[in-house]
Formats: structure tokens, sequence, C-alpha cells
């Protein structure tokens, strides 16, 4: 289920009502384009985010891990320049491409062992949980 909310800004945007992710104010296109489809999920190691990002390579993100806030960003720029001498013409084309999107990671996310894959448009980052986190499994206890 995605819940959406908009609060003034419809780059804010918030899947889950819990405190699970917070995604607050922290995620912004900076040229008022379309965010890049997350998909988070979670099993009883770790945490895992998908980012939809086709047509970029693994050195046009910048991921980093500050006071348990995860941050993912982007920017791209590319130009091209076509001179026809014949014509005197000039014709210039250019693109740019920049989001951020941050997550604050719960308490039970262990953000020293952060890791990413870039693999067919997809960013995949796993968050690992904390050992202590982690479900064990029942144990036996003897009566005396």
């Amino acid at each position: 289920m995605t819940l959406v909310r908009f609060t003034g800004n419809p780059f804010i945007d918030r899947f889950f009502d819990t405190d699970l992710f917070d995604w607050t104010n922290k995620n912004y296109s900076k040229t008022n384009t379309t965010l890049p489809s997350v998909n988070v999920r979670e099993n009883d190691n770790e945490f895992g985010i998908e980012v939809a990002v086709p047509g970029f390579d693994k050195s046009d993100f910048k991921i980093e891990v500050h006071n348990d806030v995860l941050t993912i960003s982007s920017e791209k720029q590319e130009k091209s320049e076509t001179k026809e001498e014949k014509e005197q013409y000039t014709k210039r084309e250019f693109s740019y491409q920049a989001f951020t999107r941050s997550f604050t990671l719960p308490e039970s996310a262990d953000g020293d062992k952060v890791a990413a894959t870039y693999d067919k448009g997809i960013l995949t980052v796993s968050i690992p949980k904390r050992e202590e986190a982690k479900p064990k499994a029942p144990r036996m206890i003897e009566i005396k």
C-alpha cells in the first residue's frame, strides 16, 4: 500500500505512516523533474532500498550516511553542440538532472555497514540490521 501526502510541496512524499523511514522535507529534485521511484523492503536481516534510475552510471551517484540519515543524490549534465558553417547556425542542447532522496534510518539499522550496487537501471542499497535487532530462534529452558 502506498500513501502519498502532499503538504504544499509536491516533492514531499511519504510511503509509510510509521517511523521506519522518515522522508519529510529531505527529498527534492533541483530541476523540478520527477523523483526516481523507490521501493523499500525489510526482511529479518536487512532493510533494502531500490531506486529506479535508468540511464545513469555508478559514478553519477553519491550515497552517504550522516547522523542516521541515508542520502542518495545524483547530478548529471549532458551537452551537445552542432555547428553548420554553410548554413551559419548553431544548435546547442543540454540537459541537467539532479535529485536527492533522504531516509532516516531506524535504530535497528547498522549505518556503518551500508552497501550499494547498480545494475540494469536499478540502484540497490542494502542496510543490515544490528545483531541485537535480528530475530532470535526460540531456546528451550531446562526446569531444575
